[in-house]
């Protein structure tokens, strides 16, 4: 039945769905997994690389190029930082446009862009997108961690649809089902950033697809309070200190290979 109502992104099927967006959500289901946690102190978001390799030139990521890691994490603002689960180009699409966004909002009201209105900003580019003819929906889930003076520290879902939430934690991507109920079972209201980032390793050690867990498949984000100015500092992890992260958690899995070659 579905073949005759998912030719076009505005034509409803007769049960009321739009199926090009449920094709486009089913996509992020198989990306790697984004995993972001709200604490009192901060917001802490974690992300599975997909593209990975030996001969993938990686030096820009360990000196710490600006905006974010490179394929899954990215700066937005100076007070919200974002995770991507999709297609990446679209996802570079839309990163451009909220920074474009939080630029013009800073310019116009000399303050930082609050974290609501810029997933909200994102979130009516992404609903137009299912609305009119001759388009497709962005493949991409986006969770936006963020600090406003309003709310204080935030983290965002936002969805194909233009739909966005609010969450205490949650995950986007591939084996979201697994990770969410971890979640549900270990999150407390009231855990501290030092204890969250233990809460997303361990999370991530247990849903991701690959079979080591190291900085070469992972991307680390943590956004707090810079305790002198109290103003938001965002910290994009390099590759050598999430391997320490790891380490301090006892979650280093060697690769067997390794060994093996070592033998």
């Amino acid at each position: 039945m579905a073949r005759r109502y998912d030719s076009r992104t505005t034509i409803f099927s007769p049960e009321g769905r739009l199926y090009q967006i449920e094709y486009a959500m089913e996509a992020i289901s198989h990306a790697g997994t984004v995993l972001g946690v709200l604490a009192k102190d901060g917001v802490v978001l974690a992300a599975e690389k997909k593209v990975t390799g030996k001969l993938l030139d990686l030096s820009g990521v360990k000196e710490g190029g600006y905006g974010g890691s490179g394929e899954k994490i990215f700066l937005l603002n100076s007070n919200v930082i974002g995770g991507v689960a999709g297609l990446t180009a679209d996802a570079n699409s839309l990163v451009n446009y909220a920074r474009s966004a939080a630029q013009r909002h800073l310019l116009a009201y000399n303050e930082d862009m609050p974290v609501e209105l810029l997933a909200q900003k994102l979130c009516d580019l992404k609903q137009g997108y299912t609305q009119f003819g001759g388009l497709r929906p962005f493949g991409v889930s986006i969770l936006y961690a963020g600090h406003d003076p309003h709310y204080q520290f935030q983290l965002y879902h936002s969805d194909p649809s233009g739909n966005y939430s609010g969450w205490k934690a949650t995950c986007i991507g591939a084996n979201n089902g697994t990770a969410q109920s971890l979640l549900k079972q270990e999150y407390k209201d009231d855990i501290v950033v030092k204890d969250a980032i233990g809460l997303v390793l361990r999370t991530m050690s247990k849903t991701m697809d690959s079979t080591t867990l190291s900085s070469e498949k992972l991307e680390f984000a943590v956004l707090t309070l810079d305790e002198e100015t109290k103003t938001p500092k965002a910290k994009v992890y390099r590759p050598s200190e999430i391997d320490a992260l790891l380490q301090s958690e006892g979650l280093i899995k060697k690769d067997e290979d390794a060994e093996m070659r070592s033998t």
